[in-house]
């Protein structure tokens, strides 16, 4: 289990709505992994374009003063929903951005082809980026279908996505859905005054591509595992176990750390240490809650020796129950 230091050092004490918790974690967290070429998709947008380089906490403070912040948390239950609503007032509200549009639809003859997840531009720079964002929060399986770093051996709790699955998707529907002529036709406002006359080649070559996938990838306990083909070399790592192996994990620290259970949306920031209790005190219930749900269930430990957060997924003991096919080849 790595170091989730980087939630303390962004301010989370002092940071009190989970929602501003989740922005900073949102601006600090890599993403997952890099797609290959030949989609020509850059990453997310980083903290100097956004223009928060020298001042994230004093921007988080002033965006927690209503009525700016206008977002949530509780009120958003599905993580991927939440985590849009997260870029929207990150793009919308941050000093060298601004969001143009969300959720554009695509369509061809009444037809939808699919969303374009975001528009934003620059301050200096008029012209659109096309934003994909996906969170994502995989497990790996020792054993699995294709090679020891296949994406395929990387799974969701519930064992209906994986990596490889969401990977694909992006490069061959996603990220290439709004270089269509369909897309470019909704688009055609903001690429280039309507009454010129221009090539599509001409307004592709306006559009930027970028995307954001920021999550987590849980190793296995039991096992050795290298990273997937793909992910990036900093991306935020976690631990999961079977439920029978729990006394066996816990025996490893010096002593009984202090555990939270995350409950969806909020899987980002670690929450503030006022709401960590004795494991002890906690663990019963949520082995319970493994066992009657025959669900995954995720914690953060807090270790006081080594000052730092450990996420952790509690699985049941007969976990995974499906394994995804891997993507069919084309």
């Amino acid at each position: 289990m790595l170091n989730e230091g980087v939630d303390g050092a962004l301010g989370n004490e002092e940071l009190g709505s989970t929602v501003l918790r989740d922005l900073a974690w949102l601006v600090a967290t890599p993403d997952l992994v890099e797609l290959p070429p030949p989609i020509p998709c850059g990453g997310r947008p980083t903290i100097k374009e956004l223009g928060l380089e020298q001042a994230l906490l004093p921007w988080l403070r002033q965006l927690g003063r209503p009525p700016l912040i206008a977002l949530n948390g509780s009120r958003a239950t599905r993580m991927g929903h939440y985590h849009e609503r997260l870029w929207h007032t990150l793009l919308d509200h941050a000093p060298n951005t601004r969001l143009l549009a969300r959720n554009v639809r695509i369509t061809r003859q009444r037809n939808t082809l699919g969303e374009l997840d975001m528009l934003y531009r620059t301050c200096d720079n008029p012209a659109p980026v096309h934003l994909e964002v996906a969170i994502k929060f995989y497990l790996g399986l020792p054993e699995g279908p294709g090679d020891l770093k296949s994406q395929s051996r990387w799974i969701g709790p519930g064992g209906l996505d994986s990596l490889a699955l969401k990977c694909t998707h992006l490069r061959r529907h996603q990220l290439p859905l709004s270089t269509t002529a369909p897309a470019l036709k909704t688009l055609s406002h903001w690429l280039t005054p309507r009454d010129l006359d221009v090539s599509d080649r001409r307004l592709v070559e306006q559009l930027t591509q970028r995307l954001a996938m920021p999550g987590v990838l849980y190793y296995p306990w039991h096992a050795s595992m290298p990273a997937p083909e793909g992910a990036t070399a900093d991306h935020r790592r976690g631990t999961w176990c079977y439920c029978r192996d729990w006394p066996a994990l816990i025996a490893r620290f010096p002593s009984m750390p202090r555990l939270v259970w995350l409950e969806k949306p909020h899987w980002l920031a670690s929450p503030p240490l006022s709401a960590f209790r004795p494991a002890a005190e906690l663990l019963p219930a949520i082995i319970d809650r493994v066992q009657a749900w025959r669900s995954p269930q995720q914690v953060m430990l807090y270790c006081p020796e080594e000052e730092h957060y450990k996420r952790l997924f509690l699985v049941p003991n007969d976990w995974p129950h499906q394994v995804p096919l891997p993507p069919s080849a084309r």
